[in-house]
């Protein structure tokens, strides 16, 4: 039996807006509509030139703007059409003002870093860290049974993909991933390479492009 592999990618880099970003809804809009940056395009189209990204059997993506702009390159370098699912979205950031008082006085100022501590907290109507690992998880279940010995690109978001690795990771002084004694760098664009036999992880390894 062959090993299945899942290159987990997030998306590259965005553009900086100014402007009010409201509480709930108007947030998470917004959220959702973000797009790339002019670099965020081209660390994209030199991510699509990896040599192992050019031998895709399937693409899945967030149903974000800015992860369906990610996995365009891979999809038309490969001819393939990009697969949507909302469970590879980025944790729901819910209530800013309650993510506000939440991130007062912490280490970094990364609220997802944050969330890695408090697994469990989360703002009105948003997501805390369990909540994304478990739909995550069950994605990467489905995906793990449906494409048996198949190299899967699956394009998603910086705090759900951390909250995924919690599976196979722990987290150090400095609140950073770490696989078998390496840091992992959960930055835009991240590539990962993941190695399964069957369910069982055999590897995790982050690679440079």
């Amino acid at each position: 039996m062959e090993n299945t592999i899942i290159y987990l990618i997030r998306h590259a880099d965005t553009v900086k807006e100014d402007g009010i970003r409201n509480t709930n809804e108007n947030s998470q809009i917004i959220n959702e509509k973000e797009i790339l940056s002019v670099d965020g395009e081209e660390q994209s189209r030199k991510l699509s030139e990896y040599k192992e990204l050019k031998s895709i059997d399937v693409i899945w993506s967030s149903s974000y703007t800015r992860a369906k702009q990610t996995a365009k390159y891979i999809a038309y370098n490969n001819n393939l059409s990009i697969n949507i699912d909302s469970k590879l979205n980025e944790r729901k950031l819910g209530n800013l003002n309650e993510l506000s008082i939440f991130m007062k006085d912490k280490k970094t100022r990364d609220p997802s870093q944050e969330q890695l501590l408090d697994r469990k907290f989360k703002t009105s109507d948003g997501e805390s860290c369990d909540d994304t690992n478990i739909r995550m998880t069950e994605f990467l279940n489905r995906i793990l049974k449906e494409y048996k010995e198949k190299r899967i690109a699956v394009i998603s978001h910086g705090g759900s993909i951390k909250f995924l690795l919690l599976n196979w990771c722990k987290v150090n002084q400095d609140i950073k991933l770490v696989y078998e004694n390496k840091v992992l760098d959960i930055s835009s664009p991240c590539l990962l390479k993941l190695t399964f036999k069957g369910s069982q992880l055999l590897n995790l390894e982050q690679l440079k492009y």
